[in-house]
């Protein structure tokens, strides 16, 4: 048996469609003989939907032995769990964590480790990493031994995508022409270069507005609210994000510190032209399919002015950047799971 063990949420990111879209592929990659068990797990007074309880504050503050002991409560004996979120306790048989970065480690204004996480990846018996970039971090930082990796996929929804419909863009007030920043805006998202870079491209390409799309955030407002050619659109519904991509100009992902960066291959799914940082996991994951820079305002905007202008050159990049997203599915994602879900059974 699989047990896929997470935690409910009221604000689901990318780490959500990771696990919803393995764990929607487990049965079928397993095959015959395996079941599967899926436990959302949420605190003991949460409305959230989910089918197991837990007192996550004496759980993510207790020791690592505590831990484990709550673990063998949790989990049925003699089945594979694998946790997707680290706040949960460690299985005592058959322990699988999927490690998307360590950036709760690395950067200060990020949510806080779980105090035996690190300790617990060191001595889990499967460790899952979405890009070699996070997994040679998992070793160098972390002490893990032997990450598997395994790419993340793309949803479907964003290959060949249709611009939003006249309605749909209305409601949003989207413009005419604009480059697209979609995500958070923490440190490690590096949103200072980009208003550093935007003056210098609206100069030079009046047409274009920068949309900003992700949960409101004091920082995203304070650089960008009132800058000339700017739009802020907080969150916007999942089913509308593939037709703005579509949309889009360009998609510009300018940060510091990325796991995997699946903004960039969605906007690649899309027919949208990219620019990227030259850092972390980003060179990785766009190949030669993206303009890379350095991540300053000055290296934004020179990657931005070369995706807006010759039109040649930018069919060619996104023709490299679509052959390139093809390669990247939640199904050999999920059989690339299951073939690390087997090795413990």
């Amino acid at each position: 048996m699989l047990t896929i063990a997470t935690v409910a949420t009221s604000a689901p990111m990318g780490a959500s469609v990771y696990e919803e879209r393995v764990t929607e592929r487990a049965a079928g990659a397993l095959g015959d003989g395996w079941a599967v068990r899926r436990s959302v797990f949420r605190s003991m007074s949460s409305p959230l939907p989910g089918n197991r309880r837990l007192p996550f504050g004496a759980v993510t503050r207790a020791s690592p032995a505590i831990r484990r002991q709550f673990g063998r409560l949790l989990y049925p004996g003699g089945t594979v769990t694998h946790r997707m979120n680290l706040e949960l306790p460690p299985a005592s048989h058959g322990d699988v964590i999927t490690l998307h970065d360590v950036v709760a480690w690395r950067f200060p204004d990020e949510s806080t480790p779980v105090a035996a996480a690190a300790e617990e990846a060191r001595r889990a018996d499967a460790v899952i990493c979405v890009s070699e970039f996070s997994a040679n971090e998992a070793v160098e930082f972390l002490g893990v031994r032997d990450p598997y990796v395994v790419h993340n996929g793309i949803d479907e929804a964003f290959f060949d995508a249709a611009p939003l419909g006249e309605a749909d863009r209305a409601a949003l007030g989207l413009p005419d022409r604009y480059v697209l920043h979609a995500g958070g805006a923490s440190s490690r998202k590096n949103l200072p270069a980009l208003a550093e870079a935007w003056p210098l491209v609206h100069r030079n390409r009046p047409e274009l507005t920068l949309v900003l799309s992700g949960p409101p955030h004091p920082t995203r407002t304070a650089l960008f609210e009132g800058l000339p050619g700017t739009r802020l659109l907080g969150r916007v519904a999942d089913a509308l994000v593939p037709g703005l991509v579509a949309g889009a100009a360009a998609v510009v992902v300018p940060s510091l510190y990325e796991g995997f960066g699946l903004p960039v291959l969605e906007a690649m799914a899309a027919n949208v032209p990219v620019v990227a940082a030259r850092t972390s996991s980003l060179p990785e994951i766009a190949g030669d399919a993206a303009v890379l820079v350095e991540p300053t305002g000055a290296g934004v905007a020179e990657g931005l002015l070369a995706v807006t202008g010759d039109a040649s050159a930018v069919a060619a990049l996104v023709a490299a950047g679509r052959a390139r997203a093809s390669g990247f599915t939640w199904d050999a994602s999920a059989r690339a799971h299951a073939r690390v879900w087997r090795s413990l059974s």
